[in-house]
């Protein structure tokens, strides 16, 4: 059986899907990262103060609440670093909105969908989505 040969324009479009394809997952990705959570909002100075509160018990603690408190400690840190180091995804958006129409048409992606998923109305209709679709 002879091999299929696949031809220049196939092997573009191909890439193009594959392109396509990380720029909406990196977009999804960013959006997930960045959406709000439920329930009461931390603040920086809030957790500052839990950390200086876990500082001062520490001493007196048992060594299984010292466990805990180093545990908490170290994720409370991390929090705090990450609510400092927000993530800008205007980059991202922009990329998503330049392919969002293509990669729906190709996928069958509708509205609904991609609203499901997290995405504003707006990016959706600057990518030149509509509701119908």
């Amino acid at each position: 059986m002879a091999k299929r040969q696949v031809s220049e324009s196939q092997k573009k479009a191909m890439a193009r899907g594959r392109a396509n394809s990380r720029v909406v997952k990196d977009y999804l990705d960013a959006l997930e990262r960045v959406r709000p959570r439920r329930g009461r909002k931390r603040t920086p100075a809030g957790i500052r103060k839990r950390l200086d509160t876990i500082a001062v018990e520490m001493d007196d603690a048992s060594q299984l609440a010292k466990l805990d408190m180093v545990q908490e400690r170290m994720n409370l840190e991390a929090e705090l670093e990450q609510m400092l180091s927000a993530e800008d995804i205007t980059d991202k958006q922009k990329a998503f909105v330049s392919v969002a129409q293509e990669y729906s048409e190709s996928r069958g992606i509708s509205w609904a969908a991609w609203r499901e998923m997290g995405v504003p109305a707006d990016v959706l209709r600057e990518a030149g989505l509509t509701q119908t679709r």
